[in-house]
């Protein structure tokens, strides 16, 4: 059935409107709010000892988040596409907890196992490794809730890669080693890059569940996203252009995440 003209420049004109409305006049107004008193004012916010330490903090949960997420996700997939074992659907369902549960949720959860009385908390504390309130509860909330990303983008690339050159490879005298390091990496790789670019932009971007395992003391447990919401809930001009100047910030390095999956989308469709 053919869609005249006017039906197609309608439904366009209700996506980009719906798009400027929800996404384009907010971030606006944060760019707006965010300036109004000049450059060196919302400078001045954003090179507070505050404002630098919880950039540091989501830079370094994300640095350690990412890595652990994708080394887990190439394995996953490898298990669930290349496996033969059972419990694959299960395994293949658990990866999609983070995306049904909430972040809230998650963060309690981790303080009733790390937590003062829970399941480890206690061997945790009396070991001197504090866990929740502390900068590693906020890695270890940061890592369930991007658990996915790596997983669902390389699974279907390495099932439409198939198994005919890795068993070609394995003829050939190539060890286990040898063949996902020479033919089966280079096959997903992109779909690898774009995972990685989706968790971090999830890593970066995470409040939910660091919000309920973490302190919110500046310097130690204060992330970025916490910094906004801190800032956020005080009372004050200055305190609400000290918000919009900590997210333009998150604007910026999200619009950077925005062109890296850009850039790799175009280039995954390109290989295929």
């Amino acid at each position: 059935m053919r869609v005249s003209r006017r039906a197609t420049l309608s439904l366009r004109t209700v996506a980009i409107g719906y798009l400027v409305v929800l996404l384009l006049v907010p971030l606006g107004l944060v760019f707006y709010r965010t300036f109004e008193h000049g450059f060196g004012y919302a400078w001045s916010w954003m090179t507070t000892p505050a404002a630098i330490s919880a950039l540091w903090l989501t830079l370094v949960i994300a640095a350690i988040a990412v890595p652990l997420n994708t080394i887990f996700g190439i394995i996953c997939s490898y298990v669930l596409v290349r496996g033969r074992v059972r419990g694959r659907a299960i395994l293949d369902s658990l990866i999609d907890l983070p995306f049904v549960v909430s972040p809230v949720i998650v963060g309690l959860a981790l303080i009733l196992v790390y937590g003062e009385g829970g399941w480890f908390g206690n061997w945790f504390i009396s070991h001197g490794i504090p866990i929740i309130y502390a900068p590693a509860g906020m890695v270890i909330a940061t890592v369930f809730v991007s658990l996915p990303f790596v997983v669902r983008e390389v699974a279907p690339v390495l099932r439409a890669a198939g198994e005919e050159q890795e068993e070609a490879a394995a003829t050939l005298g190539a060890s286990s080693w040898q063949t996902f390091r020479r033919v089966t990496l280079p096959s997903i790789r992109w779909g690898v890059a774009y995972g990685v670019v989706l968790t971090s932009a999830r890593a970066l971007g995470e409040i939910g569940a660091v919000l309920v395992v973490s302190s919110n003391v500046a310097g130690s447990t204060l992330s970025l996203p916490l910094l906004v919401y801190q800032r956020d809930s005080q009372i004050g001009p200055a305190a609400s252009s000290g918000a919009y100047a900590a997210a333009m910030e998150l604007i910026v390095i999200s619009l950077l995440v925005l062109v890296g999956m850009m850039l790799l989308g175009k280039r995954r469709e390109e290989v295929r």
